[in-house]
């Protein structure tokens, strides 16, 4: 398929990177148990010399609930896995050791463990613990982290954030620039987690070690030998995970704030759909099926979602974190169960870009839901249009502005569910279109009125590049209340700072407020929604 000129889905990362080798002498600052930047993110055993097990690529936290939660490490050579818990930063008193797998070549080095019997509503800290497999006396130095378990009383407050798109279009870690610093700027908000709104890596989109700017200087990039061209084996999907954590930004903050991940089209290709077979002459492997298996695997090898370990076909994308009686985060999987890309003017359209089951799954747990307020994580937006060349689309809306057509019957169907069941306190949040916006969708704008009005939140790119906003089709009504965006198409982060969003509910009110924000830039928009209210 053509691509459209000029559009981020055009500047995947094909325009400016080109396949190149390793470079670049220079390193990143980085605390203790920096990755160096300029090396084979495979070629682990380099990083340590003192033959005990290390964790240079630090540690993350995931899947938080009031009593337990999952951690994740990989070492530098095989290894056991032990994690050790505290109330006390110290490890002063109240220490407990939880034993862990074993850490070997199957699954890239990486485990996890799962933490139980932990207090609700508490600041965990804990430190990673990697031992000689053949003499447990031999480990290496702990690596520390932290999470708070999620509250049972409505009266904590919630707050997270969260963005998506990270190392597009050429533009990777920087070290001209201290790498990814929006992560720090984050992590300095100290939120309960983050949620990674997709393309959490891009494996189609090579770095290379430098990309002239429009003003005449160069954009520096760390490089890998696993970042010199499209993933296609499943050691490639891996490096695409290593790569992002050589930055120390990125370590720091996975050590102090939980993810909760998903993923959207550049983790496998992009804007790729099952049983897709590719003309793309930069990959030998043209069934995208293959290709989306080993994406599959390497994300759960490198998340904390232990549903997902080893490549497992049971194991759901889509999935919701209950946190607290204040907040269920809905995590959408847009990409596994959608039909083909195509001009979407069907009227009947079963498999849409949820699938049916999900759409049931979806439509049940909603239902069930006894949380203020019900996030739904969508790694795509549902009224931006988003083309997938001269006459497809990729995302819901098909620039009709008419009935539901294609996708936007399911969508239809889930809004018209949400409203005959009186399903109150739903907002949308994604990422996806490298500008951030707020959305309001209301029926008396819509050409299907069958809806209670809601917001759909925008943020992003995290670190990749910048797109002008996209144009809005009218199937559901939706209104501009804020947009910021890049003036021209695929501008770096030094031009064009990366975008996140916050989100904080009150305890004492319920009342849920949106930040949309900007690395350095503090924030640009942010509005104020009260509980068990619809059209706000």
């Amino acid at each position: 398929m053509a691509p459209l000129p000029h559009t981020r889905r055009s500047l995947l990362g094909g325009s400016i990177a080109v396949p190149v080798g390793l470079a670049l002498s220079s390193t990143v600052a980085a605390p203790a148990f920096a990755a160096p930047a300029l090396v084979s993110t495979a070629d682990a055993p380099a990083f340590t010399r003192s033959g005990r097990p290390g964790a240079p690529w630090g540690v993350q936290s995931g899947e938080i609930t009031a009593h337990s939660a999952t951690v994740w490490t990989r070492s530098d050579r095989p290894a056991r896995m032990y994690v050790e818990t505290s109330p006390s930063e110290s490890f002063r008193y109240g220490v407990r050791r939880h034993g862990g797998p074993y850490l070997g070549p199957g699954t890239d080095y990486t485990g996890t463990v799962t933490l139980r019997d932990l207090p609700p509503g508490q600041q965990i800290h804990y430190r990673v613990v990697l031992a000689d497999p053949d003499d447990p006396r031999r480990a290496g130095r702990p690596v520390a982290g932290s999470f708070r378990t999620t509250p049972v009383s409505r009266r904590r407050d919630v707050r997270f954030l969260w963005s998506g798109d990270l190392a597009g279009q050429g533009w990777g870690i920087n070290p001209d620039l201290g790498g990814y610093r929006v992560f720090e700027e984050m992590r300095l908000r100290d939120p309960d987690f983050f949620l990674f709104s997709g393309d959490t890596v891009y494996a189609d989109g090579p770095i290379q070690a430098s990309v002239p700017l429009r003003d005449g200087t160069l954009w520096h990039n760390v490089t890998t030998e696993e970042k010199a061209k499209v993933a296609e084996t499943l050691d490639e999907f891996r490096g695409n995970f290593r790569y992002n954590l050589l930055d120390h930004n990125l370590r720091a903050f996975n050590a102090q704030v939980p993810v909760l991940a998903q993923w959207d089209d550049h983790e496998v290709r992009n804007n790729w759909y099952p049983g897709q077979l590719l003309e793309d002459p930069r990959y030998t492997v043209k069934d995208v099926d293959t290709l989306a298996a080993r994406a599959r695997q390497a994300f759960g090898e490198y998340f904390p979602v232990t549903d997902l370990r080893g490549g497992r076909a049971e194991g759901r994308m889509y999935r919701v974190m209950r946190y607290g009686p204040l907040l269920d985060v809905f995590v959408l999987d847009m990409r596994t169960h959608r039909n083909a890309n195509s001009p979407g003017r069907q009227s009947d359209d079963p498999v849409g870009i949820l699938g049916s089951e999900q759409l049931a799954w979806l439509k049940r747990e909603l239902l069930r839901s006894r949380a203020t307020w019900k996030v739904i994580a969508s790694d795509m937006p549902l009224g931006i249009v988003v083309p997938d060349g001269a006459a497809n689309f990729e995302a819901v809306a098909q620039g009709d502005p008419g009935a539901p057509l294609g996708r936007e019957l399911q969508i239809a169907e889930l809004l018209r569910h949400i409203k005959h069941q009186r399903i109150t306190g739903t907002l949308w949040l994604t990422a996806d279109v490298h500008y951030t916006a707020a959305n309001h969708y209301a029926p008396e704008r819509a050409a299907f009125g069958d809806f209670a009005p809601f917001w759909e939140f925008v943020s992003g790119p995290i670190g990749a590049g910048g797109f002008p906003a996209g144009k809005l089709d009218a199937t559901f009504g939706p209104e501009t209340a804020f947009v910021q965006s890049a003036p021209l198409p695929n501008m770096s982060p030094s031009e064009n700072p990366p975008y996140y969003g916050e989100v904080e509910i009150d305890g004492e009110s319920g009342e849920l407020t949106v930040r949309l924000r900007r690395q350095g830039g503090g924030v640009l928009f942010s509005t104020t929604l009260r509980p068990g209210r619809v059209g706000q």
